[in-house]
């Protein structure tokens, strides 16, 4: 047993495109035992809005506190700014006497470079990072990271590559590895992106993640600590390695109510961003593997149940987690989070992954949160954003912010004294992802929502209490002009301290 420090610790964990709904507690056909006894043991966020629904800004929204075009991290394909980035909660609480660490995917610059970047995390640039380096990065005081972790792309060979891919070649077997990822234990139909890998689970970055954090854990704390355990799955490519590719079966899995593309009264973009020709460099990566065409409910099938393969090895990986941090006598003093950076559409109106369209399962993450002082089996439905998690964090620690934030401290939502107008979401989208550029702003209050593009001033608004589904667009219905009115207000409340549009440095 160790010793836990007076002030809490923090374990937050993160998914990779996972939906808000996409737990067995929530009423999906999914395996999730650990997350649902999370849940019962705490207190579930059902509405917790990403301030971008693609990677990178929304990434470094959670880490900064700050709205995507405040930071800079307005598309992906963009870095964050170290001297913004080491201002986080990482920065923050390791300022405030906290150890703060972060093991798994980071994904605070950019993979797929045009030019070498310099960064620990660009491809090129991880061959220039010394073997043995764990860190500092962006305000961690330790990083254990996983380059890029989309089986898409192999692990990149040392000398590129991070912590993991350093791991994953060092037996001298990585080729045997690589052959065993990319071959499938059966037949998916032709379903796109799907296999189900024969790599040994023993093997893939889930499981080397929650190794990681467990050996963490194992370590003498003499200061509380802040540990960010970050899972690449279950984006696509939809890959769960065996037995996790079996434990659903298609033909069980639950399908949305709302499975085909209708653009009729839509705003205009929906129909471009999956229509428009791509601009030749970015063309063959974006169709390839970025923009999915409909699918069939027999693929669709295919698609969500080794989608939840994924969820269902993470679910496993955060049991071990979290009963090696009762072992080691840390669960009482200790802050549990657990939530996704965005989520995916996953066969909500004919779309698959994500983009332009903010649907509720691309939008909304939702969270779960245990602690010394949340409410057991509670439900919340305040609108929350992923940029209050920061903010929370070091209201928990009783640390200072080292610059000013966007981020609101959950705490009195969660002690159930507090409550929230909305929350904002934004996409600075530039042509190379779907063909056009768009400014969208998104508002979501407790039950409705309002997107607009700033450049043609086109917008789609619902009504989520009576159109859950979000069928029928309100936009421009007379009879909905005040609703529209408030949502606008909201969302042009948005601080003015944005910064010019940045530069993309690669792609993702």
């Amino acid at each position: 047993m160790k010793e836990s420090a007076s002030r809490p610790n923090i374990l937050f964990i993160t998914a990779d495109q996972q939906r808000s709904d996409c737990y067995g507690f929530r009423g999906r056909n999914v395996q999730t035992p650990h997350l649902d006894m999370l849940a019962r043991e705490g207190t579930s966020l059902e509405t917790v809005i990403t301030p971008c629904v693609v990677c990178q800004p929304a990434r470094a929204s959670i880490l900064t506190g700050l709205l995507p075009r405040t930071h800079g991290v307005h598309d992906n394909g963009i870095d964050l700014d170290p001297e913004i980035g080491e201002k986080g909660f990482a920065g923050s609480l390791s300022a405030a006497g906290y150890h703060t660490a972060k093991i798994g995917k980071a994904h605070f610059s950019t993979y797929h470079v045009f030019e070498e970047t310099g960064r620990p995390e660009s491809i090129p640039g991880s061959a220039e990072v010394p073997a043995d380096w764990r860190g500092p990065y962006m305000g961690f005081d330790h990083a254990e990271l996983v380059l890029v972790g989309h089986n898409w792309w192999l692990p990149e060979q040392p000398p590129r590559g991070l912590a993991y891919e350093e791991w994953y070649y060092s037996d001298g077997r990585g080729e045997e590895k690589n052959k065993l990822l990319w071959e499938s234990s059966r037949d998916h139909k032709g379903a796109p992106q799907v296999w189900s890998s024969k790599l040994p689970v023993a093997w893939h970055n889930s499981t080397w993640i929650a190794d990681r954090a467990i050996d963490y854990l194992r370590r003498d704390h003499t200061q509380p600590f802040c540990l960010w355990v970050s899972f690449p799955d279950p984006h696509h490519p939809f890959d769960a390695p065996e037995p996790w590719a079996s434990l659903h079966r298609p033909e069980e899995v639950d399908l949305p109510r709302h499975r085909r593309r209708d653009f009729t009264g839509r705003p205009w973009w929906h129909k471009a961003a999956v229509e428009t020709e791509i601009p030749s460099e970015h063309k063959e990566i974006r169709e390839k593997y970025s923009r999915m065409p409909e699918v069939s409910d027999e693929h669709l099938r295919e698609i969500i149940a080794n989608t939840y393969g994924q969820i269902a090895l993470i679910d496993h990986s955060v049991g071990r987690i979290l009963i090696e941090l009762e072992r080691q006598g840390l669960a009482d003093n200790t802050y549990i989070v657990y939530t996704a950076d965005h989520g995916d559409w996953l066969g909500d109106h004919g779309l698959v992954l994500k983009g332009p369209m903010p649907f509720e399962g691309l939008l909304n993450v939702g969270a779960i949160v245990k602690g010394p002082d949340i409410p057991a089996g509670k439900t919340c439905h305040e609108p929350l954003s992923t940029l209050d998690l920061g903010a929370t964090f070091m209201d928990w620690a009783g640390a200072e912010s080292l610059m000013p934030i966007h981020g609101r401290s959950m705490r009195d939502v969660l002690s159930g004294d507090g409550t929230r107008e909305a929350a904002l979401s934004e996409w600075e989208l530039l042509p190379g992802r779907v063909g056009v550029g768009l400014s969208l702003r998104t508002v979501r209050s407790k039950t409705a929502k309002l997107t607009m593009d700033l450049k043609s001033g086109a917008g789609e608004m619902y009504d989520l209490a009576r159109d859950p589904d979000e069928l029928t667009n309100l936009f421009d219905d007379p009879a909905h002009a005040e609703l529209r009115q408030q949502l606008t207000e909201i969302l042009m409340s948005r601080p003015d301290d944005m910064r010019p549009n940045q530069v993309q440095v690669g792609m993702a």
